[in-house]
């Protein structure tokens, strides 16, 4: 147990250097980035489908879940993301890696508990605007971070509800540098925003044996609205632009900016499905996203506005026979989904959606290495209307589930 225990340390204390500038997206420009995936490997390679909790995984979307957990559980996860990018004129290909969460969870009779940490959104982006006269350039990096601490109840045998407390926190920065044709000097704009605030999240999950092999399984979220405190600082620098693009610095001077804030939208979410336990499940679920009253921290934006998201997502499992102990791929759960999400984005009027298919295995490893998951997604998200870009992204993801008995009472003195 000392083993694990400084191991789950070690990765906990080293997730923070990764949690950041894990993706590769134009539109990670507006708002506070790109929202990333809040659950685990195990439901995104079922198309995001967080509405199926056991005894084994930690459900990091519902936190209601943290009650059916039989075993004390740590899970870890991280994704590779190859994104190519592309207009009505040319196209490139930028990759992305993180670690997309740690979490630790424990069961304490009708009780469980869990926290973790995971990034909530990322910014990640190198942009160009280019006349015969004028180059304008922009680039940015950074995320909001969420250390959260969730805790759950067994009501009734079939009924757990829960709720979750995160603390979010980070920091967004932005570069633009703007450059006339033969003149010597260049104007730069650096603009940082660091970003904290608080949110909770509440859940309910019902299970219920329908005949002796079929169980249906119901989930519901709510996290209300909320706000992240923003305070703001710009550098204007007058510079001189060398060959290799390295930037010297003329002059350089501190512009006073109010801070600011940010709302966040309630979010709700519903789902349902039906199963066999230990042999197959298949869910649908829908999410809706109040629409967020964002701007960008350093840019006015007329043609961007943030309107009501919405999300769709189906996807389920299979498990030829989870008793076998002579055939190890009967024993290997089978992932698959798909998702449809209206991001909530829309810039000269075209939404930006996104849409993901996405399969997966889940290989039993023994005790210690309880499982391993492992899963691809494809997937597109925008258009090259109206002078837009369109990404067509192919992700890797991987996660360790780990199980094992952290309390145990004693039978003899």
């Amino acid at each position: 147990m000392i083993k694990k225990t400084f191991f789950i340390l070690l990765t906990f204390l080293g997730f923070a250097g990764f949690a950041q500038d894990n993706t590769a997206s134009p539109y990670s420009f507006f708002g506070v980035g790109t929202n990333k995936f809040s659950g685990t490997v195990e439901n995104r390679v079922m198309g995001g489908l967080g509405i199926k909790s056991d005894s084994i995984h930690i459900n990091l979307q519902n936190p209601a879940g943290y009650a059916g957990l039989g075993l004390t559980t740590f899970s870890v996860g991280a994704s590779h993301t190859s994104n190519t990018i592309s207009d009505n004129i040319s196209e490139s290909k930028v990759t992305a890696t993180g670690l997309d969460y740690v979490a630790l969870a424990f069961p304490a009779g009708k009780f469980g508990f869990g926290f973790g940490l995971k990034p909530f959104s990322s910014v990640g982006y190198e942009m160009g605007d280019f006349t015969e006269d004028r180059e304008a350039s922009f680039s940015g990096s950074g995320g909001v971070n969420k250390l959260y601490l969730g805790a759950a109840y067994q009501v009734l045998p079939e009924l757990s509800v829960g709720v979750e407390g995160g603390y979010y926190f980070g920091n967004i920065k932005n570069k633009s540098i703007l450059r006339q044709q033969n003149v010597q000097f260049g104007t730069r704009e650096k603009n940082r925003s660091d970003l904290s605030g608080f949110r909770f999240n509440f859940g309910t999950h019902y299970e219920k044996m329908l005949t002796d092999k079929l169980q249906l399984t119901a989930s519901a979220t709510y996290a209300p609205a909320s706000t992240l405190n923003a305070k703001n600082e710009r550098q204007l620098a007058t510079i001189v632009l060398n060959l290799g693009d390295d930037e010297l610095v003329a002059e350089e001077r501190e512009i006073a900016v109010a801070d600011s804030e940010l709302d966040l939208g309630a979010v709700s979410s519903f789902g349902a499905g039906i199963g066999q336990p230990r042999k197959w499940f298949a869910g649908f679920e829908y999410q809706i996203t109040e629409a967020n009253k964002f701007s960008n921290r350093s840019y006015s934006l007329n043609n961007v506005a943030f309107n009501t998201g919405h999300s769709y997502k189906l996807g389920g499992y299979y498990i030829p026979n989870f008793n076998d102990v002579t055939g190890y791929f009967k024993r290997v759960t089978y992932r698959a989904g798909l998702r449809y999400e209206e991001l909530g984005l829309a810039i000269n009027q075209e939404s930006i959606d996104e849409f993901g298919i996405s399969f997966g295995v889940g290989l039993p490893a023994g005790d210690f290495l309880t499982n391993i998951n492992l899963g691809v997604e494809y997937g597109q998200r925008g258009t090259t209307k109206n002078n837009l870009v369109e990404e067509k992204f192919f992700s890797f993801f991987v996660g360790l589930s780990l199980n094992d008995k952290w309390f145990i009472k004693r039978k003899y003195n």
